[in-house]
């Protein structure tokens, strides 16, 4: 029995997690949740699961209600309360499914506490994962991949050998504007990057689609996964997102896992290791697919790829600068303060005035958050980005 703690219970993975949570009742335990402010799903949650006996909420008003209402249920509150929260005694696998940064300390608390993790928060691994792979290795705990490329990628290698393995191949759709110039992309507007064409995600990881800033982070994170360096880690542009990601072996085959572009065969996988159950997923009828498409990521095109392929080699603290001006930046275009085309200024600019920190310790990689989150809040705020 798996008795799980769910963090970022309300986020478009958290949901899909639930979903197949409760599919399996005898395998999976739900006995801590946290929402940041969906306070009506925590209810939900916690009516449909009498086996929660933990919660933390994000909103402090939130928080004195919902405890008010359940007296019998231990809450926590704001990200204090979601490092209480991974380590309660009674879970032994944690789902992070937080959006950002946030999810780094609760994974490494997580993993302290000898927990099997499910990691769908990359974030951890981009800004921390010379830390968290060492974490996972000397306390003995299994981390699975949610995201779909990084799930193909830990299905693809099973029962390989790292030695015969030439290179691994993350596929991306492009986002909501695959099909568009950059000069056609000056006045796009939220709503317009929020229209992904195959996936139903959160708002923050659907705008980094569209600047692919998304498959930036998967490629730092395939390389800490992995083990992989940066030059045997590849991205093709994959529009239909048949193919989640493949691995070339060295004798020149190919491994790829193919499937509709579902979050809950990820989650399933990586909750049921080594097993696969079933679940009602629409599947892949291989005689409606006429035709595939790839084409190799244009750096001109999409230069956030670039910039992390780059921050990537160059390790240190800049993966994290990287991610926390990503931050602020999608932030500041989700609320209209910026154009879509300044993200990527403002991060390559960030980059730029950061003094990178070689092997940095944790307290220096959360400095190093802090310094990047407050530059680029500046940028935005002195309209200098161009």
């Amino acid at each position: 029995m798996k008795n799980i703690c769910l963090l970022g219970a309300s986020g478009s993975i958290g949901k899909q997690s639930v979903d197949v949570i409760k599919r399996y009742p005898h395998l999976f335990n739900i006995v801590a949740v946290s929402v940041n402010k969906s306070i009506d799903y925590l209810e939900y949650l916690v009516d449909t699961f009498p086996s929660i006996k933990y919660v933390c909420i994000g909103v402090y008003e939130l928080y004195e209600r919902f405890k008010n209402a359940y007296p019998n249920i231990i809450c926590y509150y704001g990200d204090e309360g979601l490092n209480q929260i991974a380590v309660v005694e009674e879970t032994n696998y944690v789902i992070n499914a937080l959006v950002g940064f946030k999810g780094l300390i609760p994974t490494l608390l997580a993993i302290r506490a000898k927990k099997d993790i499910g990691l769908a928060n990359k974030e951890t691994l981009v800004a921390c994962g010379h830390i968290v792979s060492k974490e996972v290795k000397e306390n003995r705990v299994n981390l699975y991949p949610i995201d779909s490329e990084h799930s193909a990628i830990f299905q693809c290698l099973k029962g390989e050998r790292k030695s015969n393995v030439e290179k691994l191949i993350l596929t991306a759709s492009g986002g909501s504007f695959r099909d568009k110039n950059r000069d056609e992309l000056v006045n796009v507007t939220v709503k317009e990057a929020l229209n992904h064409p195959n996936w139903s995600m959160g708002q923050k990881i659907t705008i980094d689609s569209a600047t692919m800033v998304n498959k930036g982070l998967e490629i730092i994170e395939a390389h800490w996964l992995f083990d992989m360096p940066y030059e045997k880690i590849d991205v093709v542009v994959h529009k239909e997102s048949i193919i989640h990601s493949m691995v070339e072996f060295k004798d020149g085959a190919i491994k790829a896992q193919f499937g509709t572009p579902d979050m809950r065969i990820p989650i399933m996988y990586a909750l049921s290791y080594p097993n696969r159950l079933k679940i009602d997923t629409e599947r892949l009828d291989f005689s409606k697919i006429t035709q595939m498409h790839f084409k190799p990521v244009d750096y001109e095109r999409y230069p956030a790829v670039k910039m992390a392929i780059e921050v990537g080699k160059k390790g240190g603290s800049l993966p994290t600068v990287y991610n926390a001006s990503n931050e602020v930046a999608v932030d500041a275009f989700l609320n209209s303060k910026i154009k879509f085309l300044s993200i990527e200024r403002i991060i390559e600019k960030t980059i730029n005035a950061h003094t990178n920190i070689s092997n940095p310790s944790l307290e220096e990689v959360l400095a190093s958050d802090a310094w990047a989150r407050d530059y680029a809040s500046k940028l935005i705020e002195s309209g200098d980005i161009d």
